[in-house]
């Protein structure tokens, strides 16, 4: 069984952001990056030997599909375990999200969480692991700076866990337009 994860990077100004800020705040807090690059999770660390069957509907997912907008702005936080930019999407990244869920959900060996499908909270993570101690800090550090960016939900990228890092494995983008 291989272990993979499934996420929109975040790419341009918002991902170099989120580089920076991530980056201060572990080297000010003593804390520990996460190991994948700005990102929205759309289907959490899931193992399968069949990641084939996955490839395929992501392949067809997209060949129909356009990129839509989304736009990060603030911060956001789940409980003192998690400090997030606050994504905010479109009507149309909406409806492409969760007909996503829809399509993944008939692959028999998918399974998701609570936080996960089409009522998930999106967001990008900036920090989440081991934070309590320094939760509060953290947050008003952060909260410093003006976070507001235009992006895109434009790509479905497949991530596979080797030698203790996710290692993109295959990325799936969306047509520019119709």
């Amino acid at each position: 069984m291989e272990r993979y994860v499934l996420v929109c990077n975040i790419n341009g100004e918002a991902s170099r952001f989120h580089n920076k800020i991530t980056n201060e705040v572990c080297h000010k807090f003593n804390k520990r990056p996460q190991k994948l690059p700005a990102h929205i999770t759309l289907k959490a660390p899931f193992e399968t030997n069949k990641i084939e069957e996955m490839i395929e509907v992501l392949e067809r997912f997209v060949s129909v599909r356009k990129k839509s907008p989304i736009k990060i702005e603030g911060f956001g936080k789940f409980r003192r375990d998690v400090v997030f930019m606050d994504v905010q999407v479109s009507l149309e990244a909406k409806k492409v999200h969760d007909q996503l869920i829809e399509e993944l959900g008939k692959i028999p060996w998918i399974e998701f969480k609570r936080n996960e499908g089409k009522d998930k909270v999106f967001h990008c993570t900036i920090l989440s692991r081991r934070i309590q101690d320094k939760f509060d800090q953290i947050w008003d550090y952060v909260n410093k700076y003006d976070c507001n960016f235009d992006s895109y939900f434009d790509n479905l990228s497949l991530y596979q866990w080797k030698d203790n890092t996710w290692i993109l494995d295959r990325q799936f983008k969306f047509k520019e337009s119709d």
